[in-house]
């Protein structure tokens, strides 16, 4: 008897670190001290040493049951940008820059091939993340997951001189709220897709016209990294007030979180076209608009609260960056928590 025949590969292992070595010295940045296949990832604190105050900021996430379309469309090079966007956009949305990135991977069998690819799409997402992937672990479960699954998590480090920290407490009635629109579902409320559609591989691949692709392309579209745009925002001279991250629990549970006491948000269902997607998914899984708010991101995946006068800058900046941006409602005096009207 020996580890192979218990089921963990070892040289499998190394086959894996070997082919996604070149995906991971990809994201590397200056300040990352020492090679990759360490027992830890080192990150040089230099470059933030000029900061009055600087503060760490971490976020750790996974992508949920989203990984089970992964599974069924046999695509596992996105993925990764889900679970890098889950932590990183988090960090951000503190106003936060993100340094460096570490992953975890479980799995019931250790493909190399497909672990590599999965790794691939990690890279990716620290790369329009401008972080580095220091590091990582790949585990192999035989017995306690099947050999075709695997779930991904990550774990982030981000940086943010003190006087630049967004925590809210400054927002006051009359700031304006602006949405960045979400690529779709992003990585939340996967439980509940899942009910809505047959997950088979025959309906992941049925053509939606009012979707414009498949209904699992239009489902496993990466979630948007929002480091750049809101970086944006900051360069154009913007003080951001508030931001809230829209993932699970939606609009009702995400945007409180970014208000202080006695400010309650006003949010205008019309001030924008909900996606096709979620109206799909209501009507097919028979959902009531209270729950959608609640459990998806409804195509909004960032909400930030500025100043009005600031609104079209803000609006500006963001689409320099890549992303569309519109206003979505504004603040009021009132119980903290949200209406949408």
């Amino acid at each position: 008897m020996d580890y192979k025949k218990a089921g963990v590969d070892i040289e499998a292992g190394y086959k894996s670190v070997e082919l996604m070595k070149e995906h991971v010295k990809s994201t590397m940045r200056p300040e990352v001290l020492g090679g990759i296949g360490g027992f830890s990832g080192a990150f040089s604190m230099a470059a933030i040493k000029d900061m009055e105050d600087p503060v760490l900021l971490s976020g750790t996430d996974g992508c949920g049951t989203k990984v089970k379309l992964a599974f069924l469309m046999d695509k596992h090079d996105t993925i990764g940008i889900d679970c890098v966007a889950m932590c990183v956009n988090d960090v951000a949305c503190a106003g936060g820059e993100p340094l460096f990135f570490l992953d975890y991977i479980a799995c019931g069998k250790n493909i190399p091939e497909k672990i590599a690819t999965i790794v691939k799409g990690v890279a990716d997402g620290c790369k329009l993340s401008g972080c580095a992937l220091v590091g990582g672990e790949t585990a192999e479960h035989p017995g306690l997951m099947p050999e075709d699954e695997y779930d991904l998590a990550g774990f982030s480090v981000g940086v943010c001189d003190r006087k630049n920290l967004i925590t809210g407490e400054n927002i006051k009635p009359g700031d304006t709220l602006v949405a960045i629109k979400s690529s779709g579902v992003h990585s939340n409320g996967f439980s509940l897709v899942r009910k809505v559609f047959d997950m088979t591989k025959e309906s992941l691949d049925t053509y939606y016209d009012e979707l414009g692709t498949t209904l699992g392309d239009a489902l496993l579209k990466p979630t948007i990294i929002y480091v750049k745009a809101l970086k944006a925002v900051k360069d154009a001279g913007v003080t951001i007030k508030g931001c809230s991250h829209i993932t699970g629990g939606g609009f009702y549970e995400n945007i409180p979180r970014m208000l202080p006491d006695g400010i309650r948000a006003e949010v205008r269902k019309d001030s924008y076209e909900v996606p096709a997607l979620f109206k799909l998914m209501a009507k097919k899984g028979n959902i009531d608009e209270h729950m959608m708010y609640n459990t998806f991101n409804m195509g909004v995946g960032m909400i930030l609260a500025v100043d009005p006068a600031d609104a079209d800058k803000t609006i500006e900046a963001i689409k320099s960056a890549g992303e569309d941006a519109f206003v979505i409602g504004q603040t009021v005096a009132g119980e903290k928590g949200v209406t949408l009207c």
